[in-house]
């Protein structure tokens, strides 16, 4: 729970002024890559100011449920309802604050799980929580920086979980993947300005 609280306590730090744009490209690739439908039950989880969920959201149809958008920071959330707000499509997000793993969903719930830009800081337990959560057939989409371009500040590197290892390649990340249980993982190399990561998409077994 301190580990927790402290998490929070940095990206509530950063709210004001995080780097949209650049998340917002990550999100956008991994949409791509994964290609959820627009009715699919999606969860964006540890979503930050949710990137993942306010690029679905206007392509909802109302009849579909709410993307799950799930993050411990309080003030990560806010900005992302706001701005869920300016963008006319509050109702298509369910916001939650709260630890992401284990998520607030019951067994087989999921079509689709989302994680950008955070998967290195939750550690592999959420993988694990995702094969519970998502459906047999149901996809992943997780983002990862590429080790041989990430630097981060010490504060960061603190943060950072020491049992999901940074990829040096796409292939790597797809190994790991597949290592963790899911199958016919795809991954590749997005390249932005001097930064670097790793997509991956792959699929939750039928058998667990």
């Amino acid at each position: 729970m301190i580990q927790s609280a402290h998490l929070a306590g940095v990206f509530d730090d950063l709210a004001d002024r995080y780097d949209h744009g650049h998340h917002e490209e990550i999100a956008r690739a991994l949409i791509s890559w994964v290609a959820p439908g627009v009715d699919d039950a999606v969860a964006d989880v540890a979503c930050g100011a949710g990137a993942v969920a306010l690029q679905l959201a206007p392509d909802r149809p109302a009849s579909a449920a709410p993307v799950l958008a799930v993050d411990l920071s309080p003030g990560m959330v806010a900005v992302g309802r706001a701005r869920a707000i300016e963008l006319e499509c509050a109702p298509a997000i369910d916001w939650r604050v709260g630890d992401a793993v284990p998520l607030p969903v019951p067994d087989q719930s999921l079509d689709v799980v989302f994680c950008a830009s955070s998967l290195h800081f939750l550690g592999a337990r959420a993988v694990a929580d995702w094969r519970r959560a998502l459906r047999p057939g149901g996809r992943v989409g997780f983002s990862l920086p590429l080790a041989t371009h990430f630097r981060p500040s010490q504060r960061f590197a603190e943060l950072l979980a020491r049992d999901v290892p940074l990829p040096g390649s796409a292939q790597e990340a797809s190994a790991w993947a597949e290592s963790c249980g899911f199958t016919g993982a795809a991954s590749r190399v997005l390249v932005l300005g001097t930064r670097r990561v790793v997509v991956t998409s792959a699929t939750c077994p039928d058998q667990r």
